[in-house]
């Protein structure tokens, strides 16, 4: 079972995060080969963390709300949130066989929260699509919304990936492919 996860930074937590960050991959290398693609986001200016983002494959909502929330940043408070939903992979690939590589571009996520009929189960063009899939309820009947990996020339062009009137909200976040330096 595929799960996407965001956990979002608590205001002022960036010292904290900054303090844990070997704690933090430590703790992601255990999962090295269940991940489809990890990465932080950042505010608009580019530099400030707002969060970060796992999607993964494990084997049941346990073992993933057991991976959300035993992650070292999360227990020490440095997350004000997590969004926790089960994802389908559309794509079949992780971020590491993205055929457009890990440098150049503008990198986000797109996550969009919605309900009712599903909407974006296809993607529009996949050339610049590091990830893409629906986000689930628990059971994975029910469809809550779509989040994408995705490089852009800017915020709005990797907003329409997504079908504005299909969402409640849409938010588009800079991000960058994660993992050790």
């Amino acid at each position: 079972m595929e799960y996407f996860c965001y956990h979002r930074d608590r205001p002022a937590s960036l010292a904290l995060r900054e303090e844990l960050l070997e704690k933090h991959w430590s703790y992601m290398d255990r999962y090295a080969k269940e991940l489809i693609a990890r990465g932080p986001t950042f505010a608009e200016d580019g530099e400030t963390p707002t969060g970060s983002v796992h999607i993964i494959d494990l084997p049941d909502p346990a073992t993933a709300r057991a991976f959300a929330f035993d992650e070292p940043n999360y227990q020490a408070g440095a997350y004000r949130d997590v969004l926790l939903r089960r994802w389908r992979n559309v794509l079949g690939r992780t971020m590491w066989d993205f055929p457009g590589g890990r440098s150049g571009g503008n990198p986000y996520l797109v996550l969009g929260l919605g309900e009712g009929p599903a909407a974006d189960l296809t993607p529009p063009d996949q050339d610049e699509l590091i990830a893409y899939g629906p986000l689930l309820s628990d059971d994975g009947d029910t469809w809550l919304g779509t989040a994408a990996l995705l490089r852009a020339p800017n915020p709005d062009t990797a907003r329409a990936v997504l079908t504005p009137d299909r969402y409640a909200t849409i938010e588009v976040h800079p991000w960058e492919f994660g993992g050790r330096r």
